[in-house]
């Protein structure tokens, strides 16, 4: 029988506030300087003009009932990513260029009006300032692998706080953001010219990626091995992102490949799991 799994040891930035305050502050730094020596052209303008042709179109809910999580944090997310989209809508990716969550949109502040909304961090869904905005980054990340643009960083949670409520694209397809080292990057390596079109209705939040002229390819995004996970007491949630990537005009399949592995801590008890595992 597989013994009970010890809950992991805090680490000490997270036992003592200040230490904490003082490393994100340190990597907050880094980045910056990064940003200015990295050699990257960042993208950096945006056009109200939108691009002819549409790669991929999606959209989700604003207002998801999250296990028992206040509703309000729901509330003033929307409020968050109206600000948030102000930075982001009509963003032109140029060839060469490189696409940067963090550096559009800067640290979200209450002097620019963002509220208190849900963020995940240390394993717990807890309130926070800007919180909700990473439905924006999900969002672009989902368009992104529609695409022939390449993501050069991208953070996933590692853990699962929610059983699925709505849940439309496969579980671990998002981009986790944290100012400003926890960053959404892509970068564009090809002789097309992208634009990102990001705008809230009163019921969800719709995307849609476009390029300046059609592009041969097609994409489709789909999951593989998708399973839970006991080891002990501890559920594990597991998956593949795979990506199928077709010739428009033969309708022939040119590849298909695993994009990612999935394998995050569940913080609810799910309603079936497949495999149980032992420590040993």
């Amino acid at each position: 029988m597989a013994s009970p799994r010890k809950a992991p040891r805090k680490l000490l930035s997270q036992r003592h506030p200040l230490l904490y305050q003082l490393a994100v502050g340190l990597r907050r730094l880094q980045r910056r300087l990064i940003w200015l020596t990295d050699g990257k052209k960042y993208a950096a303008q945006r056009e109200e003009q939108l691009l002819p042709f549409r790669v991929k179109k999606h959209q989700s809910t604003l207002l998801r009932k999250l296990g028992d999580a206040d509703m309000q944090l729901q509330v003033n997310k929307v409020t968050n990513l109206s600000l948030a989209l102000k930075h982001i809508d009509g963003i032109i990716i140029r060839p060469g260029e490189t696409f940067s969550f963090c550096k559009l949109v800067g640290l979200p502040t209450k002097a620019e009006g963002y509220l208190m909304g849900m963020e995940l961090s240390f394993g717990k869904a807890r309130p926070g300032i800007g919180g909700g905005i990473c439905q924006i980054s999900n969002m672009i990340h989902w368009l992104v692998l529609h695409s022939p643009l390449t993501v050069v960083q991208r953070a996933q949670h590692s853990f699962d706080p929610f059983p699925d409520e709505g849940r439309v694209l496969p579980f671990g397809s998002g981009a986790a953001i944290f100012y400003n080292y926890i960053d959404y990057q892509f970068t564009n390596t090809t002789d097309h010219t992208f634009q990102l079109h990001i705008w809230l209705t009163e019921k969800t939040i719709e995307g849609e990626l476009l390029v300046q002229s059609e592009l041969p390819q097609a994409y489709h995004i789909f999951e593989k091995e998708h399973q839970f996970v006991k080891t002990g007491e501890v559920f594990y949630r597991r998956n593949e992102i795979w990506r199928r990537i077709i010739d428009k005009r033969t309708g022939n399949m040119i590849s298909e490949d695993c994009l990612a592995k999935n394998n995050a801590r569940v913080s609810y008890v799910p309603g079936q799991y497949i495999i149980e595992a032992s420590d040993a």
